[in-house]
């Protein structure tokens, strides 16, 4: 079984910043793609960046040139550096990871972390 867990979210000021982290567990053979999506109340989750294993990064327009995505293949960890956050980027944050487990790929998600940002 495939485990990822979510940490880092809070409530902050806006212009403030919050590191989210997800950690992946269990039996597995490596982790392709991973991402951070969002779900703000009465919304549809949205992506907010991806990262392959290599490094690649991808954005979502809303968060370009405030987020940064980053990866640690050896720890199965990623982080998400949030910065001049705004109200609108209120709502609960998931983790989401593509595990290559035997011949297959499947894909896992987090139960996900809140962050609440004041105006």
């Amino acid at each position: 079984q495939v485990q990822l867990v979510e940490s880092g979210g809070g409530l902050v000021q806006a212009g403030g910043s919050l590191r989210l982290s997800c950690v992946a567990s269990g039996n597995f053979f490596s982790i392709n793609a991973m991402a951070w999506y969002r779900q703000a109340p009465g919304k549809q989750r949205e992506l907010v960046a991806t990262i392959t294993s290599g490094g690649g990064t991808n954005y979502a327009d809303s968060v370009k040139g405030r987020f940064t995505i980053s990866r640690d293949n050896a720890k199965n960890t990623i982080d998400l550096q949030m910065n001049s956050l705004k109200s609108e980027d209120t709502g609960v944050y998931l983790c989401k990871a593509d595990v290559v487990i035997g011949p297959r790929t499947y894909r896992y998600w987090g139960q996900g972390t809140q962050v609440t940002v004041s105006s």
